[in-house]
């Protein structure tokens, strides 16, 4: 008999939950509409603005998967260089503590006057907001190759490249899918500060159209986009993670 996956239903519980007690305490406190609408006020919201949000959803998107995939790109390719090279271990992961140590949001507003108002600031950001846990995760994952597969590798007298992609690219992959998990989260965040900074499009440049205008149900609603585009990334990384690993040395 085949086993009942709940993990639906579970998602569904904590969402039911979530909303009872979002409506609660709009009930019990009495906070105006202006401060924190109920949850039915902004169901209400997304549907009858459905249209716009779907609109500036796009430009968004667009610049969130653009950035997304160079970031991943970016951060495999500098995890690989590493694990191969000592001396690009030598000279670039001291440049990356120092580059992580600048927060890149505060770096964003440079990028936008760099450049423009467009997508090509918001994908920068994008890019390197999730670069360096994709890097970092892949990196370690790389150099921890089990002491077994070390010895063996060296008995067959396998060339870097052939160990690198043989045993350690799979070996690493679960490492890689753990940065990758925590990328997607802060993927969507990361380009929403690019488009607060500046932009005339996009959820967050609606978000601050509806601040000024004190429509807090349509901001509320672009929040809930915004986060049902967050668990989607992050359901489609599970999804693939989940997927039977390549045999080692196949």
């Amino acid at each position: 008999m085949q086993r009942l996956n709940i993990a639906p239903l579970r998602a569904l519980l904590a969402l039911v939950v979530a909303l009872a007690v979002w409506q609660a305490v709009v009930w019990l406190t009495g906070v105006p509409r202006f401060i924190l609408p109920g949850p039915g006020r902004v169901g209400v919201t997304l549907w009858d603005n459905a249209a716009l949000l779907a609109e500036h959803a796009r430009f968004t998107v667009v610049n969130l998967l653009i950035g997304l995939a160079a970031g991943v790109a970016l951060g495999v390719a500098t995890a690989l260089n590493l694990a191969l090279s000592p001396g690009a271990r030598l000279m670039l992961r001291p440049m990356l503590i120092f580059a992580q140590a600048v927060p890149v949001f505060a770096l964003a507003p440079v990028l936008t006057l760099w450049l423009g108002y467009g997508a090509a600031s918001k994908i920068v950001i994008v890019m390197l907001v999730i670069y360096f846990p994709v890097t970092s995760a892949f990196f370690d994952g790389l150099m921890r190759l089990p002491p077994p597969l070390t010895d063996m590798a060296r008995l067959m007298r396998a060339t870097p490249l052939r160990r690198l992609f043989l045993l350690q690219v799979p070996h690493a992959l679960p490492a890689f899918f753990s940065g990758l998990r925590l990328a997607v989260v802060y993927a969507p965040f990361a380009v929403i500060i690019g488009e607060w900074v500046g932009s005339s499009r996009g959820l967050g440049h609606l978000m601050l159209l509806a601040n000024g205008r004190g429509q807090t149900e349509l901001m509320f609603a672009a929040l809930i986009v915004l986060a049902a585009m967050s668990l989607v990334l992050f359901r489609l990384v599970e999804f693939i993670a989940e997927r039977p690993a390549p045999a080692l040395g196949g």
